[in-house]
């Protein structure tokens, strides 16, 4: 149990921080506007994404129910396969190909091991009392 949140914390902190860092980036740095361009995409869609990473780190963070955490992981998620899709399509280096499937990675370690914690917790009965004798 000790190890599996662990695993937990460390999976879902390192998600949160890369997306934390990336959506200041996004807001910040006039090389990613660049990006942006290069990618084809229109600017507005830079600040959108970037206040929705902003959301979503905190969101899977703060102790909320499985379903609004299903949410953020299924952004996330694809937030990452649509970043790889991106960098491919537009021919980019390896290096900017691999790194969103790699937090991919990361992120699918955070969603099974915040289940199987869930299921854990969930599963656990209460402690048995006896009854007194009649």
């Amino acid at each position: 149990m000790k190890a599996l949140k662990i695993t937990y914390w460390t999976t879902t902190v390192i998600v949160a921080l890369m997306m934390t860092y990336s959506a200041y980036a996004y807001l910040t740095q006039a090389a990613i506007l660049q990006a942006f361009q290069h990618l084809g995409f229109p600017n507005y869609f830079r600040i959108e994404l970037a206040v929705a990473k902003l959301i979503g780190a905190v969101l899977l963070l703060i102790p909320l129910t499985a379903r609004i955490k299903e949410w953020v992981y299924a952004g996330f998620a694809f937030t990452f396969i649509s970043a790889f899709i991106a960098h491919t399509s537009s021919g980019d280096p390896m290096a900017n190909r691999i790194m969103p499937i790699i937090f991919l990675a990361i992120l699918i370690v955070s969603y099974i091991t915040f289940h199987k914690s869930n299921s854990v917790i969930g599963n656990q009965e209460p402690a048995k009392t006896k009854s007194p004798a009649l």
